[in-house]
């Protein structure tokens, strides 16, 4: 009996699939999207190729004095931006060089004169324009009283500033 089962478990073998080509499996869901023969699409373009000749160096002519040419300079410079000026009773010190917004704190660059705690600042610029008591001035992370000309220093503001911002010090306040 035992021989039996064995035969019948080896008559028993797996079929192999055979795979479509990719033509094939095309036309079949072309057919069956459209319901009808398949539509012949337009043909592209063939791209635009280089000539197949190389450019050949144009020979130079030496020559002791050469003009400058005209090409090379541009015709206008682009204007500076200039400052607006400053309302009276202000004097401009400084131009904010960055802005942290999670710690609502300005980096300025001193360009003249001398800031103190306690002084009254005007901070303008192309989106901002507020004035503020100065309550906070750090240089390198370590709290000061006042900082001097070219001196980068962070200072706390109310509201948001930005870079190329200009710092005024109110005059008499």
């Amino acid at each position: 009996m035992a021989t039996r089962q064995k035969a019948k478990r080896k008559a028993k073998t797996k079929r192999t699939k055979t795979r479509a080509t990719k033509s094939a499996a095309r036309r079949k869901t072309a057919a069956r999207k459209t319901g009808a023969a398949r539509k012949k699409s337009a043909k592209k373009a063939a791209p635009k190729r280089a000539s197949s000749k190389k450019a050949r160096p144009v020979a130079k002519v030496a020559s002791k004095a050469r003009p400058p040419r005209a090409a090379a300079q541009p015709a206008a410079a682009a204007p500076k931006p200039v400052a607006a000026p400053s309302a009276p009773g202000e004097e401009r010190i400084g131009v904010v060089t960055h802005y942290y917004n999670h710690l609502s704190v300005a980096i300025v660059r001193l360009e003249s004169g001398r800031l103190h705690l306690g002084d009254t600042v005007h901070i303008r610029g192309h989106t901002t324009d507020f004035t503020q008591r100065v309550e906070s001035l750090q240089v390198e992370h370590a709290m000061t009283t006042d900082v001097g000309p070219n001196d980068d220093f962070g200072l706390k503001v109310v509201e948001a500033a930005r870079e190329h911002d200009v710092v005024y010090k109110v005059l008499g306040a």
